[in-house]
């Protein structure tokens, strides 16, 4: 169990670096895409999301 818990761990941190990249490197193309996402639809940042899952779960059936 105390594998599992380093991987998520690790995934969790990782995932956090690459969401801080964009606002640390270009904050002003951050706040633009932001306020572009702020505009959407409820649906369009549900299908969204539902892409991220699916292509999420894809990597990891490809890596395991």
């Amino acid at each position: 169990m105390e594998g599992y818990w380093g991987t998520l761990i690790a995934a969790f941190a990782l995932m956090l670096v690459l969401e801080g990249l964009l606002p640390f490197l270009s904050p002003r193309s951050w706040r633009t895409a932001f306020r572009r996402f702020i505009e959407l639809t409820d649906g369009q940042i549900r299908f969204i999301g539902l892409t991220s899952m699916i292509a999420g779960l894809l990597l990891l059936l490809l890596i395991s």
